[in-house]
């Protein structure tokens, strides 16, 4: 049936050309809707003819993180949008590759306000045969609902540790570096300048503790040193006075001579407010000032500016690491599903994933692929202060007996994650 299909297509335009040289037309512009009307119709039969491939998106339903006053206010390591407008860019610009392959995609988003209704579309799409699914999920929803299904999952919306750790499926990807990769980009950073006195500053919530202790780890792991550890609070109560003033909070109070300002503040709001009102003139890291990010859109090297300005004309906004992050999870699918020679499963997808030599573009001047122990894509972060990118992570000089991506985040040896390959 796909050959008959194929067939009358290309039979029509031959017929076209022939009543060009034979039939006297009154005019040119005659001839052109009745060989449109014959390309129209190649059109249909070659995509009668394409296999679908579904790639799936599970996102959070009213999404907090996404409120327009949180989204105009900007704050350094939030997202900008909903992911699956970085998914869809990804298939535009796989377009001639997908179409020379006749691979028909259809991208199903959906929005899921419970673990239980994520595990039960995660289920759905399996049961439709999707060959992968970019996720935009919390933590626990993942976990939760990874080990129910068999088909790739990326994850493109969570830093936390646990999904790649005790948390971990043989079938969960991250795309999005892990909170562990951006506190040792800081960390190396900090090393490279010899600002190895640091003054820590948290908030009060439960993710700011968990984030606070991988700092640490990180500022352990490189020989530097805590001077202090300081809670910040952002609150109009007077007797709150000494935990919502900067000033206060980085003057003598807070121990001796410091050679940064290292803020941990998930929120963002007051993290935002302290570069340039610290008591001594030290750099500002972590949640303000500068930031460890997978993408900034100023980034000017290795094709950056190109995909940045693509997205904007997509989107109509600036591309976050949320948004590269989904972005790449969507092209490593579409490359594995490619690598197929015809009407890719998900199972072949997700065998083509985990291979050694399974690698990708990010536009970061090196190869990226995922690493075996925890499935996190390694790459280089970028370094910005929000005006520019002023330099990446791994930094000059530091080492790794394999490969010095390996330096970020959590090691083989390190690894909790037991989920066999």
């Amino acid at each position: 049936m796909t050959s008959s299909a194929v067939i009358p297509a290309h039979a029509g335009i031959h017929s076209c050309r022939v009543n060009v040289r034979t039939r006297r037309l009154r005019s040119f512009a005659q001839w052109i809707p009745a060989c449109a009307g014959m390309t129209a119709a190649l059109a249909l039969a070659v995509n009668a003819s394409a296999a679908t491939l579904t790639l799936g998106v599970v996102q959070r339903a009213d999404d907090e993180r996404l409120a327009p006053q949180r989204v105009e206010l900007a704050y350094p390591g939030q997202p900008g949008g909903p992911v699956h407008q970085a998914v869809e860019m990804a298939v535009q610009k796989n377009r001639f590759e997908l179409d020379a392959a006749k691979l028909r995609v259809s991208i199903d988003v959906r929005a899921a306000r419970s673990a239980d209704e994520a595990k039960a579309m995660l289920q759905q799409l399996a049961k439709a045969g999707a060959a992968g699914v970019v996720l935009d999920l919390p933590a626990a929803w993942m976990t939760s609902a990874a080990s129910t299904v068999t088909l790739p999952l990326l994850n493109a919306g969570e830093s936390a540790e646990a999904p790649r750790q005790h948390g971990c499926s043989a079938n969960l990807f991250h795309t999005l570096p892990s909170e562990r990769m951006r506190a040792d980009a800081l960390a190396q950073t900090l090393l490279a300048h010899r600002w190895t006195r640091v003054l820590l500053l948290h908030g009060t919530r439960a993710d700011d503790s968990t984030r606070l202790a991988l700092v640490q780890a990180a500022l352990k792991r490189y020989g530097l040193k805590s001077v202090a550890v300081k809670p910040f609070r952002l609150s109009a109560d007077p007797r709150d006075r000494d935990l919502a003033n900067p000033l206060l909070l980085t003057g003598a109070a807070a121990g001796s001579d410091y050679d940064a300002v290292w803020i941990v503040d998930s929120d963002g709001e007051f993290a935002r407010t302290l570069p340039y009102r610290t008591a001594l003139p030290r750099p500002v890291v972590g949640d303000a000032g500068l930031v460890a990010e997978a993408w900034a859109p100023h980034f000017e090297r290795y094709g950056a500016p190109q995909l940045a300005r693509r997205f904007a004309r997509v989107a109509q906004r600036a591309m976050t690491s949320f948004d590269w992050a989904a972005y790449m999870a969507a092209k490593a699918l579409l490359q594995a599903a490619l690598e197929q020679a015809s009407g890719p499963t998900a199972a072949q997808v997700l065998k083509a994933l985990n291979r050694p030599d399974f690698t990708l573009d990010g536009f970061k001047g090196v190869r990226l692929s995922f690493r075996a122990w925890d499935r996190q894509l390694r790459q280089p972060l970028l370094l910005s202060d929000g005006v520019a990118v002023v330099g990446s992570a791994p930094v000059d000089g530091v080492m790794h007996p394999n490969n010095v991506l390996d330096t970020l985040g959590t090691d083989a040896p390190e690894s909790s994650c037991k989920a066999a390959l």
